[in-house]
């Protein structure tokens, strides 16, 4: 039996009212994403949503070269899946498990069931959708505009402020996909962060050391994300909105 406290984990889930989680409880599962684990291919038919606890997945734009780039990620402040909730019968970008972790698998058709009773759940999916977008324009933005090491360090912030653990398993070759750069300008950007003692890195792995002095290298991007990442709910009370798990530096 699952019990409330154990969908705490994820912003959209946490603290639902008793009838709305009872009607979802059914529906939920427990499942563990593998690092690199495809989700959805671009175009896929939408059978199931997924709500990361502490995994982190990323939403890639792959063009017809096949060189692909994230457009956004989602973590446990969020939702894969949401535009299903808004009639979406397949989904628009590829989807893979960026940072191995535990999720909530749930079947659209009862996310959709539960999004048209106008309830907490139902609020709480809009501004998170409108979040969403914010961040994708943010990051069409980002990449086009803001130096490698600006977005690199801002990436980064962006998982540890999801997953919150300092060192996760990442290559090279894995953040030239995610910043649409060459694995050898990776390479240097990366090379700088640790140079400055702000990142160590080996063996396909990143320990973020000083997330202070990585925030200092970030471009505005990153606080923007930060603002995106915790909308207020629309049509409640700030004051009684759940609150966000503390970062940790």
């Amino acid at each position: 039996m699952i019990t409330k406290a154990e969908l705490e984990g994820n912003a959209l889930l946490a603290d639902l009212p008793r009838e709305e989680y009872n009607r979802l409880l059914p529906h939920l599962q427990l499942v563990h994403l593998e690092l690199g684990q495809v989700i959805y291919d671009g175009g896929a038919a939408l059978d199931y949503a997924y709500f990361p606890d502490d995994a982190v997945i990323s939403l890639l734009a792959t063009l017809e070269n096949g060189r692909s780039v994230e457009v956004t990620l989602i973590g446990n402040e969020g939702v894969l899946g949401v535009t299903a909730a808004l009639g979406a019968t397949f989904s628009e970008n590829a989807s893979i498990a960026q940072i191995p972790g535990a999720c909530w698998k749930i079947k659209i058709a009862a996310v959709r069931d539960e999004f048209k009773r106008c309830g907490v759940f139902h609020t709480r999916l809009l501004a998170y959708t409108l979040s969403l977008l914010t961040q994708i324009s943010q990051t069409a933005a980002c990449n086009r505009l803001h130096l490698l090491e600006q977005r690199m360090a801002r990436w980064l912030l962006m998982v540890y402020d999801r997953c919150e653990q300092k060192e996760f398993p990442l290559t090279h070759d894995f953040l030239s996909h995610m910043l649409g750069t060459p694995r050898s300008e990776i390479t240097l950007a990366a090379g700088a962060l640790r140079k400055a003692g702000i990142i160590q890195y080996s063996r396909g792995k990143i320990r973020i050391l000083d997330p202070k002095k990585l925030e200092g290298v970030a471009c505005e991007c990153y606080r923007a994300d930060h603002i995106y990442s915790h909308p207020p709910r629309i049509g409640t009370d700030p004051a009684t909105q759940t609150p966000t798990r503390p970062r940790r530096h």
